[in-house]
């Protein structure tokens, strides 16, 4: 279970990072949509610029809210911690209603996360030595 911890906080983190990459994507559109808005000459513009930015601003924080946790979660679970693995099951059953991709790594998180050998690897880990 020790591999598949790690291969789950991979996935976490890539899917995290994917979210990343989106955010990122959607921030350039939204000011080249802007952009474009306000060069227009379009007497409309003026109304059209705030609710591009207002928009675009909203969608990448929502994006940023969704990809921030999965890596602080990936990188918990490689270092075995037990709250990563509490917010590792809750991550993977969000991801399931993620078709296609998310489908598969949910369902693969919550095999790994929710195995009793993986609870008791986890719960040894994360005990200090006495």
């Amino acid at each position: 279970m020790h591999t598949h911890v790690k291969v789950v906080a991979v996935l976490y983190i890539v899917m995290g990072a994917l979210n990343l990459l989106g955010a990122m994507f959607f921030a350039f559109a939204f000011s080249i949509a802007g952009i474009a808005a306000g060069m227009s000459g379009d007497p409309d513009a003026g109304l059209a610029m705030p609710v591009i930015g207002i928009t675009g601003t909203a969608l990448v924080v929502f994006l940023l809210c969704l990809s921030i946790p999965p890596i602080i979660v990936g990188v918990g679970l490689m270092r075995f911690r037990e709250w990563a693995r509490i917010a590792g099951i809750v991550i993977a059953a969000l991801l399931i209603f993620h078709f296609p991709i998310g489908t598969a790594v949910g369902v693969y998180g919550l095999w790994t996360l929710l195995n009793g050998e993986t609870a008791r690897l986890m719960g040894e880990r994360s005990r200090p030595a006495v």
